[in-house]
């Protein structure tokens, strides 16, 4: 076999045993690792032979590629199935929640990589891990709210248990956190510069059998930079007062008011997202402070996901974004003021017998 026909034969996800290492590794580097749903069954299969090996004490999560560990899901299948009103949504939502559900409880040390670009269902992967990793190249975001959507996969509750109203200003505004930014927001744990990460992969595959996380925490420090905090931490007071208020309008007005450079650059973002998605995910971060589980928040995201799938924002979203690429997304409605409680309270409503449901044996 060739060179060429090996790499085409390569499958969308790898998972194998490299020493005590069960190495998950996203393989689609030319999306950037993009999710779908095969993918997620599959890692579901990995965990499964690799919660079960004696000799596998640490998960490492990593991507194929230089460009990051996971761009998010697949949007365009999704954007198809919506446009027919089909149920790839329903089932893709369900098992990926589900997943990450597994990996915040999972058993073994579970080490993510989350080096490069690192978004939407590329941070459900990551962002529940036991021991998260980030470099200088590190680009993490949740920009859903320009697709119409809000950051689901467990985005809620990270985002809920930021600092402050440090989640408030990166779940609206989609901003992309360096590495430091990541660990101050605490989507992340340590930062170790790209170049070390080859020889914290050696380190971790030659740990011993039964490897406890104080353990594999130690062996990451010893790589680590000791950054703790970004460019965001600087900003905090300023983010706090703006992003501090319970309704859309009120955050706006609070921007306006403030004439500095930086509440301007910030309005003109929020101008460019879905007035519909930023009320619903302002609501669901709320909500998700109050929640005691990532579970909670899971199945109050999947109630609302549906909702997002049947909806004409989620399809012009995608559209501007990645079908047409005009960047110029006609939003329904199309001013904040015009999103009625009518409009959301569908987004958090009870579902019946569609209701996320976990498997408490894993």
């Amino acid at each position: 076999m060739t060179a060429q026909a090996a790499a085409v034969a390569e499958p969308d996800l790898i998972a194998r045993r490299e020493g005590a290492v069960g190495v998950i590794r996203l393989n689609r580097p030319k999306a950037i690792n993009a999710v779908t749903l095969q993918m997620f069954r599959d890692i579901d299969k990995a965990l499964d032979a690799f919660e079960a090996d004696p000799a596998v004490s640490v998960i490492l999560l990593e991507g194929a590629g230089e460009r990051g560990l996971c761009a998010g899901g697949d949007i365009r299948a999704l954007y198809d199935s919506s446009k027919v009103r089909g149920d790839l949504g329903k089932i893709l939502w369900r098992e990926e929640y589900i997943l990450n559900a597994r990996i915040a409880k999972f058993k073994k040390s579970y080490v993510a990589f989350m080096d490069g670009i690192v978004m939407g269902g590329g941070v459900g992967l990551s962002a529940h891990s036991r021991h998260r990793v980030v470099t200088e190249r590190t680009k993490l975001a949740m920009p859903e709210v320009g697709l119409g959507f809000f950051p689901d996969v467990g985005g809620t509750w990270l985002l809920s248990r930021s600092p402050g109203e440090i989640g408030t200003y990166f779940g609206l505004t989609g901003q992309t956190m360096n590495g430091p930014d990541a660990i101050y927001a605490r989507f992340a744990d340590a930062v170790v510069p790209s170049s070390k990460l080859a020889a914290l992969r050696e380190a971790l595959t030659r740990v011993r059998a039964g490897a406890t996380s104080d353990e594999i925490k130690t062996i990451i420090d010893g790589f680590a930079t000791g950054e703790r905090s970004g460019p965001v931490a600087a900003m905090q007071s300023r983010i706090d007062g703006w992003f501090a208020h319970d309704g859309m309008q009120d955050i706006v007005a609070a921007l306006q008011r403030d004439g500095s450079e930086l509440a301007q650059s910030t309005l003109k973002t929020l101008s460019e997202k879905s007035p519909r998605g930023m009320v619903v995910t302002l609501q669901l971060q709320r909500l998700a402070r109050e929640s005691s589980s990532l579970e909670e928040c899971l199945v109050r995201e999947y109630r609302a996901a549906l909702q997002v799938f049947a909806s004409d924002d989620f399809r012009e979203g995608v559209r501007a974004a990645v079908i047409d690429k005009d960047r110029n997304p006609k939003w329904s409605p199309s001013r904040i003021e015009d999103v009625t409680p009518e409009m959301i309270a569908p987004y958090f409503a009870e579902i019946g017998a569609d209701e996320l449901m976990f498997d408490k044996t894993k």
